[in-house]
């Protein structure tokens, strides 16, 4: 497999549990002020509440996510550096 498909199916897996990681988080936060509501009655003040922990729970993920593969590619490309370094020298 070509080094370009390989970085393709990294840039849309990266892409893809980028999505899947937001919607997971909102997603678990409305459901846990939702029951919580539900038992509590507290209507609609926890599933408010705990869309906006999950919404806020989301972004943090994938600013976590981001910087780990901007990290990634740095030394992707410092190895790449590196090598063409050694085929000169």
């Amino acid at each position: 497999m070509s080094e370009d498909k390989k970085q393709l199916f990294k840039t849309l897996s990266f892409l893809s549990s980028v999505g899947i990681t937001m919607v997971a988080a909102t997603f678990i936060g409305l459901a846990m002020g939702y029951y919580l509501d539900k038992w509590l009655g507290t209507d609609p003040w926890l599933t408010l509440i705990f869309l906006l922990l999950g919404i806020v729970s989301g972004f943090r993920n994938i600013y976590i996510l981001t910087a780990r593969e901007v990290r990634r590619q740095e030394r992707s490309e410092q190895e790449v550096l590196s090598e063409e370094d050694d085929r000169k020298g």
